[in-house]
């Protein structure tokens, strides 16, 4: 293997490994917004329990 060879595959690993990366940081970025949604959703949710419970006891 030559020098120019070894710089070009080292260098397109490099790439691949970059790009991988950044895809895991965009899906990491994607899952804290669906858990946040998730969250909020949750908490609406216990609000209208609280609200029927509240309203068929009285």
């Amino acid at each position: 293997m030559t020098l120019e060879e070894f710089e070009s595959q080292t260098r397109d690993e490099l790439e691949q490994t970059l790009n991988q990366l950044q895809a895991a940081t965009l899906l990491i970025a994607e899952l804290e917004t669906r858990i946040a949604e998730t969250g909020r959703t949750v908490h609406l949710l216990s609000r209208s329990i609280e609200t029927f419970v509240a309203q068929q006891r009285s």
